[in-house]
Order: structure tokens, then C-alpha cells, then sequence
């Protein structure tokens, strides 16, 4: 399913594919000859320190450990020689130039390639050394280099009809069969085009297999174990490199996880979706108010979608694919495919688990909850590096899935906030993570009431009860001007054994009270008095389990941000 969605989103593309037997390769320098073959100067295609211009050239060769040229552009041991161990790189290209004007002698490019080729090779390094970026070039030999004719605006590698259908591999048996991509009869591919990730071996395949490793079957070995013709191979190879480049806004790198993301429907409704995805995932940059700008776009337009207001058909699809290194090849994590409306329903729904009342600075105030946000919250500092793999991809599949968030998000976020009292109350990240979590792990329960994005005073849950509780007596400590002893000693005992403190807290409290002026003491009190009628007859229960330990701490959050939103109203009243 997965490459048959590939090809098919190759097929889209239409010209922005290459064709086969050619892809975009990054060149970084070109080298220029005459018509006689005398070398000219040397041109830098770097556009700045990551990125080189990208040419229109004949598929690269996959290389193991033999040499094995590319076809009239390649690395510096191949295209110069210059050393002694580089003799048996540089000689396959030579021959490869050769074999090509014998088929073509009437095409200038090749022909020049031939000359400059057939001159000594002291003589050709003595001119290029005279070129001032001689130095760059020589300390450079690992980067890609091709050739062009000094009259002519595009490389010589260029020109298709030196090499167009002619440059797959030969085996030495071909086989034919029929193609699982796309049914049809045809010529497959012994071995598939590397489309490397970050973090792996350049080598490496979404689709490989280890010869003589238990994978061969009635005499089949690598990729004739699934048979996939050369022109499925190609587009497929296509559409995973297009998505892959360095300017793909449909690509997110989190982690050591890559997620490639596509879709098929109105272009302008699909471009949307792609960029609101991209926000969603990716890791924020300083242009916050772009995306907030975008993540309420995006939110209004997956409610339109959802709810029928902007037309889509079942044809109308969203795929995304998550990959990660692995020995060798490219390991599948993530595959998920669903009709846009779907899609949209999926990351409304989203947005919808993850709001809360938001009691921050209008400044640093967002409308969404992404993936980096969700990640780095339940880490130490908000490093990336300490969160475990699969959670990357189990809750990016929770997002765009309507899926259940992973247990481990969940239990990361209450260690984080009980590990950060000392420093920090509970954030609105952790809050929102909690509730999310139990929403929908409680979504068919009609037992357990949902959580709400602000304050529910008709939620009698235990865990939900003492979380309110806990911010009204740490409230009442904070405006008698004794510290934030409830928050530091208490707080964590009172979240998952509230019966063996809250004695003491509500002791602590009478003490407060006495420091406010009557009109506060008589609201706290009224407060904190219908919170505790609210409480079983048995009174604090000994002990909360992990689900109402999540409820508690989203009850204090809400009853800090009620007190806080109550106190800006009649601060501007």
C-alpha cells in the first residue's frame, strides 16, 4: 500500500518528477572546457554553507565496496584523479566518457568531455592549478563536480539524449515478472535506489533485502523478492527524494524520526493541511506570530472540513509515513492513509483534548499544542534527546490518528510536574497533556465525566476535588504572605495520598485565613467549603490512583486559572 501510494503521488506530480533514468543531484562545482576540450575555469554552485544548486542529471549508481561510476558527473577521485589510489575511480569515468561519444560522436559536450580527456594529465592539472579556486577544489574532492561547455548554459551531463534508457544496471540475467506496484508485465529491478535518511547509511533503502539472510525463497534473492518494475522503482524512488530534499515543507525531522506527509484533493485546501501538519510537528522557530496566524487558520478550516461546509470526496486523501534509521535500510514506523475529512476530523479533535483556559501572558500565549510543545514538555529543559523514540512516533500517530495518546506521555508528564514543584507550578503543557490523555482513554466510559478546557464545578471526582483544594489553600498561603511551603511539602502527597496531609494543609490554612482582610477570608472560606461538601462522606481518600493522580493535577490548574482569570476581570473593571 505504501508504494502504490507513492507511485500514485509521483504520477501528480506530473513534470516536477524526473524522468526516468535521471534525478536532481546537488553539484557543487562545474567545471568549464571549450570545444577543444581545454579546460576554462572552475564555477562554485554552492548557494550557501548547506546547499548547492541541484542539476537535472542521470541517476546516481548504488556503490558498495567496488567502484562503480556515475555517468558524467561524479566526486573528485572519479572526475580528476589527482592521486595514485584514486587511478581505478578515475579510469571507470574516463571509459564511461569514452563509451559515450563512441555512440554519440557528433554531440559537441561529449566530444569536448573526450578531448579534455585525451590530453595528459599533467598537462590538465597544470591549467587547473592557474584557477583561483584551485585549492577549494582540491581540499574538496568529496563534493560532486560535472562538466560544461563554455558556450552552452546547461551542463553537459544535462543533455538526456547521451544517456536517457541507458543507464540502469545491467544484470547479468534480467528477470521480468509482474510488477506488484503497479499488475503489470515488465523488466524488475534486482536492487532499489537509495533514498538515505539523516542518522543513517547513505546506502540505505525503504526497500532491501540481506542476501543468503533467511529472506530468499524459491530462488529469489534481494529485490526480486518483491518484484517492483523499473519504471515503478523509479517514480517511487522520485516521489521519496522529493519529499526528502532539503526545501520539502512536507517533510518533519523529530528526533532520530523522519515524517513525510502528503495528500490528494483541491490543491489550495491540501497545501493548508500540509503547512498546518508542518506546524503541528515540526520544532518551533521565533516566527510565532506566523504560526499562530496559520494554527487558526488550520483550525478553522479542519472544523470546515469536518463538518461538511467545504466539500471533499472519499477520494480526497491524507497519507503521512514515519521512518527511522536502521542498519542498513530504512525502517517503517508510522503509516497511516485516511480521507481528508477524516483527517480533519482527526486533528480537530486534537485541538479540541489538548485546550485549556490559558492564564500566560497574551505574548506567550498559543493556540495549539504540537508535537515538539507535547515532547518537551515532559522532558528535563526541554531537550528532545532525552525522550524515547517510540513516543515520538505514538503520539504523532495519537494526533493524526484520533488514536489513544501513549501511557508513557502520560506518567512522563506527572513525574516532570512532581519533579519541577520546588520551581514551577503546574504548566498549562502538563495540564493539557493529562486531560487529553484521560479524555480519551475515558472516551467510551460513560462512568468517568470528561475533563473540561476550563473549571467544572459540577466534576465530583475525588482526584479532581483535592487538586481544587490544593490551589485554593496554596492561594490562601500565597496572600497571607507565608511562602510556598503547600506547593513544596505538600503537593506531592497530596496528589496521590491526600488523606495523610490534608489535615495538615487544612491546619495550615486557618492560620492564613487570619491574615486576610474579611471580604478574602469570607470568599476562600465559601470556596474552600463547597469544594469539601463535594468530597465523599468518607472524607480524603487514602490513596488516588494513576487516572484520578492526572485529575487532580487538572483540577488545580483549573481552579488557579479561575482565580486568575477572576482577578484580571476585576482588575479591569
Amino acid at each position: 500500500m505504501i508504494l502504490r501510494r507513492l507511485y500514485e503521488y509521483a504520477l501528480s506530480l506530473g513534470d516536477e518528477i524526473p524522468p526516468m533514468g535521471m534525478e536532481l543531484k546537488e553539484i557543487e562545482y562545474v567545471v568549464v572546457i571549450d570545444h577543444n576540450g581545454h579546460f576554462v575555469r572552475f564555477e562554485s554552485k554552492r548557494i550557501d554553507k548547506r546547499r548547492c544548486a541541484s542539476f537535472l542529471v542521470s541517476k546516481a549508481v548504488s556503490r558498495t565496496s567496488a567502484p562503480k561510476t556515475n555517468t558524467l558527473w561524479d566526486n573528485g577521485k572519479y572526475v580528476f584523479g589527482f592521486e595514485k589510489s584514486h587511478e581505478k575511480y578515475h579510469s571507470l569515468f574516463v571509459e564511461r566518457v569514452k563509451e559515450i561519444r563512441r555512440r554519440h560522436p557528433d554531440n559537441p559536450g561529449i566530444t569536448a568531455m573526450y578531448k579534455f580527456y585525451e590530453y595528459p594529465a599533467e598537462e590538465r592539472k597544470a591549467e587547473m592549478e592557474k584557477d583561483p579556486m584551485y585549492e577549494d577544489v582540491a581540499s574538496s574532492l568529496a563534493k560532486n563536480f560535472s562538466f560544461r561547455l563554455d558556450s552552452e548554459d546547461k551542463l553537459i551531463a544535462e543533455d538526456k539524449s547521451l544517456y536517457l534508457g541507458e543507464t540502469y544496471e545491467e544484470d547479468e540475467q534480467p528477470r521480468y515478472g509482474r510488477c506488484l506496484v503497479t499488475g503489470e508485465y515488465g523488466r524488475i529491478v534486482r536492487t532499489t535506489t537509495p533514498t538515505p535518511i539523516p542518522d543513517n547509511s547513505p546506502m540505505a533503502a525503504l526497500i532491501s533485502f540481506q542476501v543468503n539472510s533467511g529472506y530468499d525463497s524459491y530462488g529469489k534473492t534481494q529485490a526480486y523478492n518483491s518484484p517492483i518494475s523499473i519504471q515503478a522503482e523509479s517514480l517511487i524512488t522520485a516521489a521519496l527524494k522529493k519529499l526528502l530534499s532539503k526545501d520539502s515543507k512536507n517533510k518533519v525531522r523529530i528526533g532520530n524520526r523522519m515524517f513525510l506527509f502528503w495528500s490528494s484533493g483541491d490543491p489550495t485546501i491540501c497545501a493548508d493541511l500540509e503547512d498546518g501538519l508542518s506546524l503541528l510537528l515540526d520544532v518551533p522557530d521565533k516566527k510565532w506570530a506566523d504560526a499562530d496566524q496559520m494554527l487558526g487558520k488550520v483550525h478553522k478550516l479542519v472544523k470546515s472540513i469536518y463538518s461538511g461546509a467545504i466539500k471533499t470526496t472519499l477520494d480526497d486523501r491524507f497519507h503521512i509515513l514515519g521512518l527511522s534509521p536502521n542498519t542498513g535500510r530504512i525502517s517503517v514506523v508510522m503509516w497511516t492513509e485516511c480521507s481528508l475529512q477524516e483527517f480533519a476530523q482527526y486533528i480537530s479533535a486534537h485541538f479540541n483534548d489538548m485546550e485549556l483556559t490559558d492564564i500566560r501572558r497574551p505574548q506567550d500565549q498559543r493556540p495549539y499544542l504540537g508535537v515538539y510543545s507535547i515532547l518537551s514538555a515532559i522532558t528535563r529543559e526541554g531537550k528532545l534527546s532525552g525522550v524515547l523514540p517510540n513516543i515520538v512516533s505514538e503520539v504523532t500517530a495519537a494526533i493524526v490518528t484520533g488514536g489513544q495518546y501513549p501511557y508513557r506521555l502520560y506518567t512522563s508528564a506527572i513525574e516532570r510536574i512532581r519533579a519541577e514543584l520546588n520551581e514551577h507550578r503546574v504548566s498549562i503543557h502538563h495540564a493539557s497533556i493529562l486531560k487529553a490523555y484521560i479524555n480519551r482513554k475515558n472516551k467510551y466510559n460513560n462512568n468517568h465525566k470528561p475533563l473540561q478546557a476550563m473549571l467544572d464545578k459540577s466534576n465530583t471526582n475525588p482526584g479532581y476535588l483535592c487538586g481544587r483544594l490544593t490551589a485554593i489553600l496554596e492561594t490562601i498561603q500565597e496572600k497571607a504572605g507565608n511562602g510556598d511551603s503547600i506547593r513544596t511539602r505538600y503537593m506531592s502527597a497530596a496528589s496521590s495520598t491526600p488523606a495523610s496531609v490534608f489535615p495538615a494543609m487544612l491546619n495550615l490554612s486557618v492560620h492564613h485565613l487570619e491574615k486576610l482582610t474579611t471580604g478574602s477570608r469570607i470568599y476562600f472560606e465559601n470556596i474552600k467549603q463547597e469544594i469539601i461538601d463535594l468530597l465523599p462522606v468518607s472524607g480524603f481518600p487514602s490513596h488516588l490512583d494513576i487516572n484520578d493522580q492526572g485529575r487532580f493535577f487538572v483540577g488545580y490548574y483549573h481552579q488557579r486559572a479561575d482565580i486568575f482569570s477572576k482577578k484580571e476581570k476585576s482588575d479591569t473593571e
